[in-house]
């Protein structure tokens, strides 16, 4: 080292500190790269995400060689750092120099500059990195994996398996998160979507069903102008048949198969009933997820929504799933859903069969959804009596008022949620003072 001339030296010490930067933001980089992201690369056929999606796989090794060459280099870097304030400053002062110096070079261009860039952008430095993290790792594999091998022993003592280290799965809070800060490589409109599938759940297809009071079929014990009435003026194209009450369900008619005959005038009851699918009943409390793939599995769009009894409680569609999923056809979030009307002064007039889901998800309301399912149900239980028209009540600060009573169940409401409420609690001290 003596012979060396002392612009080499500063020479080799400026090519151990571009290494040992080289090492550390190599370790940030793949650290912290995306590995869905990544493996999506790789399976494009990208060489460079390859060689990075390989090395994670066992990162107890690419941390090893990563180490190895790092504290290699860090240790050569002292040492000619030493030599270079030994040339300058003779006795321990060259030493205190050298120490001091080489301590603030590496702190700075050796491990802070280069963690920072790599940890701003991964891809740019992770990647690029991989073509030489690569080829080292196999060129000194035997040193990494004696290293590896104490090192995973001692992990091991302490019950962690560096294998597991690799595998990485997201929980569906997680996956919520991730696809709610995707920004704008995701649109709005498909996060919306993404984010209903995963909501599908925590829905079950009571929150989504039709009431059975509100489940429009047809009556064969009804006179015979009154059913063909029916037929003709329905707007669906599936339709309960019952005798009487939908207690007493006979199956499920496809009026694409009844027009022909209605046109020939062969239609009368016995061939009505004919032409009847058996129906298929759902248990209460399945998750909206399940009942899709039930769906699917049965080859079915329509299905009757029963208790631990067998008793009906309504009827929930394939349509209905999906539009927990795109959401209904408009753009106005006053008229989203069915039977849901804004007026001027904030307040939104609700029918009682309105379920209180569809109301905190399109309206971004926070009514409570651990007890009954409908606006009459949320009504019912907290006044613990039939209502008459007028009665207000108010719940986690939305002020409801009676509007409509029917057949014991609450038909109509108005509805104030918390900003109309205040002003409209602001307005009525007004005029009392």
């Amino acid at each position: 080292m003596d012979d060396i001339p002392l612009p080499a030296l500063f020479g080799l010490l400026l090519v151990l500190l571009a290494c040992s930067a080289f090492f550390s933001g190599s370790e940030t980089g793949l650290m912290t790269l995306n590995r869905y992201r990544i493996k999506t690369r790789a399976q494009k056929g990208e060489r460079g995400a390859k060689l990075a999606h390989s090395l994670l796989q066992r990162p107890d090794r690419l941390i090893g060689t990563i180490l190895l060459g790092n504290n290699f280099i860090n240790t050569l870097a002292a040492s000619v750092a030493t030599i270079i304030g030994l040339r300058i400053f003779p006795g321990d002062t060259g030493i205190a120099v050298a120490t001091a110096a080489t301590t603030l070079l590496l702190l700075i261009f050796a491990e802070v500059t280069p963690k920072t860039l790599a940890a701003l952008h991964p891809e740019r430095i992770g990647v690029p990195a991989a073509y030489v993290l690569w080829p080292l790792l196999r060129l000194i594999y035997p040193l990494v994996w004696a290293v590896n091998l104490i090192s995973n022993g001692l992990l091991r003592l302490i019950g962690v398996t560096p294998e597991d280290a690799a595998q990485h799965s997201l929980s569906t809070e997680e996956l919520r998160t991730v696809v709610a800060e995707a920004g704008a490589m995701i649109p709005q409109r498909h996060q919306k979507m993404l984010l209903s599938i995963l909501d599908l759940e925590k829905a079950t297809v009571e929150d989504i069903m039709v009431p059975r009071n509100e489940i429009i079929g047809i009556d064969i014990s009804e006179p015979w102008e009154t059913l063909l009435e029916s037929v003709i003026s329905s707007q669906h194209t599936r339709l309960p048949l019952f005798d009487g009450s939908i207690d007493n369900l006979k199956g499920v008619v496809h009026l694409r198969r009844v027009v022909g005959l209605v046109s020939e005038g062969k239609l009368d009851v016995s061939e009505l009933q004919g032409l009847a699918r058996e129906p298929y009943f759902v248990p209460e409390g399945t998750p909206l997820n399940q009942q899709l793939l039930n769906f699917q599995n049965q080859k079915r769009r329509i299905g009757f929504v029963v208790d631990e009894y067998g008793d009906i409680q309504g009827l929930v569609t394939l349509e209905d799933i999906l539009e927990e999923v795109i959401g209904e056809f408009t753009s106005d979030p006053a008229t989203r859903i069915k039977n849901v009307y804004a007026d001027p002064d904030g307040s939104y007039r609700v029918t009682g069969s309105v379920t209180i889901r569809s109301l905190n998800k399109n309206l971004s309301w926070k009514l409570p959804t651990n007890g009954p399912k409908t606006i009459n149900g949320l009504l019912l239980e907290k006044l613990e009596s039939l209502p008459q028209p007028g009665a207000k009540v108010a719940i986690g600060g939305y002020q409801f008022e009676i509007t409509e009573m029917r057949a014991n169940a609450i038909k109509g409401t108005r509805i104030w949620p918390p900003a109309a409420a205040n002003l409209l609690g602001k307005a009525a001290k007004a005029a009392r003072a």
